[in-house]
Parts: C-alpha cells; sequence; structure tokens
C-alpha cells in the first residue's frame, strides 16, 4: 500500500500538468465570470431558480469533462513510453516495485486519479463564479445560482459518473497502455492506425460496418446506457421533463440509471477485454526495457 501510495504521488510530481490544467481552466472560467457581459433573465419561482443552478453546475462540469477525458486519455498513452523514452525505466526496476503494480497505480491514475482533481476544480470553480455571477448581476439573480440541494445532486451525478467511465471505458485505456508499453515511436499513430486499417480490411473484403459499430458504440453511447435519456428531454428553457407527461424531473436520482449500466452484458464484456488489455501491458512492461 505504501508503494502505491509513492507511485500515485510520482505521478503528481513528473505530470504537472494533472492539476495545472484543471487549475488554468477554472481560472479563465471565472476570468470569464468577473469580465464578461452579465445578461441573465430574472428568476421568479422556485423551480426555475433550480434549473438555473442545476444547468449552471452541468455546463461548467462538462466544460472540465471534455478535457479531463482529452488529457486522460493522453497521460494513459503516454505513461509507459515516456518510462522507456527517457529511461527512467531502469531506476524504477531497480526498485522493490512489481511491475504491475506500477501499471495499475497508472491505471488508477488515469482512470479515477485525474477526474476526481477535476471534480474538485469543477466545484471550485462553479461555486467562486456562481458567487462573483451572483454579486454582478445583483437583484436579477440573487443567490439563484447556488442552491445547496441541488449542489448535492451535482456531487452525486460526478461521482456516478467517474464510476461509470472508468468501468466502460476501460478497453479503451488498456488498449492505450498496450501500445504505451509497446510502442517505440509515434504511439499516437499507433493507437489510430489499427483500428483503421481493421475497418477498411472489413469493408474491402466483407463489405460490412461491424468494426466501427463497434469502436463508435463503445466511444460514445455511455450516456445512452448510464442514463435514463430514452425517458426524458432537455426543454428550450433549460430544464429536464418526462417524456411521457411533460412533468420536471424532481432530481437527478430519475436521470441515472446504476441498475441498467451495471447489469449491461455490454459493460462486463467492454471490461473484460479490458483487464485483457492491461494483462497484455504488464507482461510487456516486464519484458521491454528502454528504447
Amino acid at each position: 500500500m505504501n508503494n502505491s501510495n509513492w507511485l500515485i504521488r510520482r505521478e503528481f510530481w513528473e505530470n504537472r500538468a494533472i492539476w495545472m490544467i484543471p487549475a488554468a481552466l477554472g481560472g479563465l472560467l471565472l476570468l470569464a465570470a468577473l469580465f464578461t457581459q452579465v445578461s441573465i433573465p430574472r428568476l421568479t419561482s422556485q423551480q426555475q431558480s433550480e434549473e438555473a443552478a442545476a444547468a449552471f453546475l452541468v455546463v461548467v462540469g462538462a466544460m472540465f469533462y471534455l478535457v479531463m477525458a482529452l488529457y486522460a486519455a493522453w497521460y494513459l498513452l503516454d505513461c509507459l513510453y515516456t518510462d522507456r523514452k527517457d529511461r527512467s525505466i531502469l531506476f524504477w526496476k531497480s526498485l522493490p516495485v512489481s511491475d504491475a503494480t506500477t501499471v495499475l497505480c497508472k491505471l488508477l491514475v488515469g482512470m479515477i486519479i485525474i477526474p476526481l482533481v477535476y471534480f474538485a476544480a469543477a466545484n471550485v470553480t462553479a461555486l467562486i463564479a456562481a458567487f462573483i455571477l451572483s454579486i454582478r448581476a445583483r437583484a436579477s439573480i440573487g443567490s439563484s445560482l447556488w442552491n445547496g440541494d441541488v449542489w448535492w445532486q451535482i456531487q452525486v451525478l460526478w461521482v456516478y459518473v467517474i464510476v461509470t467511465t472508468a468501468v466502460w471505458y476501460l478497453p479503451v485505456a488498456g488498449w492505450l497502455m498496450l501500445l504505451s508499453a509497446w510502442a517505440k515511436r509515434a504511439v499516437i499513430l499507433w493507437a489510430i492506425l489499427p483500428p483503421l486499417l481493421l475497418n477498411i480490411f472489413e469493408r474491402l473484403f466483407f463489405g460490412t460496418h461491424v468494426v466501427s459499430q463497434i469502436i463508435g458504440r463503445r466511444l460514445t453511447a455511455l450516456p445512452q446506457v448510464s442514463f435514463h435519456f430514452s425517458k426524458y428531454m432537455w426543454t428550450n428553457e433549460g430544464g429536464v421533463v418526462d417524456n411521457a407527461s411533460g412533468a420536471p424531473v424532481p432530481s437527478v436520482w430519475h436521470l441515472i440509471n446504476p441498475s441498467g449500466f451495471f447489469t449491461s452484458a455490454e459493460t462486463w464484456i467492454g471490461a473484460a477485454i479490458g483487464i485483457v488489455f492491461i494483462v497484455a501491458a504488464i507482461q510487456l512492461r516486464m519484458r521491454r526495457s528502454e528504447i
């Protein structure tokens, strides 16, 4: 356990972008809240106030999530490759730390720790920005962007998204780490080229699109599997309503679909493939040295 803690600390020391990028993004959003024009209509009801608070927190969270997804993918693709490129792998192999522990700690950082850092940054940014906008807008919005009940629901939503993202994208993470442990150069090209060539080969010789459909679904279908989006829809005013009755959704508990996600065969087949990739990355790490 102590070795794992030090390995995680090492990732923060060697990859300062883990916290610098969300800090920079938060700073830019706060500057925007300070200096951009504020034009928010008067909110006359409790429902409108809750919808405004929820929409504001979701928009801020979505910005951080998008940047986090791009950086986490790059981190997983680069983490084992950089160790071999700068020859630091020789130092780490001389320590009483197994290759499996090293790979799993890097996976933990990429899939859990980095999202948690962005989660914290999004929370701090949203709270400060809501305070700034509330002061700048004065009576037109008051404290509508801050709603304690909505804020707690968004915390649940964030944790749920982190967990489901980690499970759903495990095969993607495993593939990126496998290439990071194997490639001698051009890791980005190797990440894209095999699926692309396989897709072209399938189209030319079989006339089917199974590979592209599988990859596309794995990359884009997480919201569909983990949320009840088929039952609810966003209105033009920014609220979420039931498709059948048109009634507002009272809480985030009605949106998330943990039972459907965690009982889906698609979820666990993908996770099993991801585990195979990660085991292969560990084996390559044992056998490969510096580039």
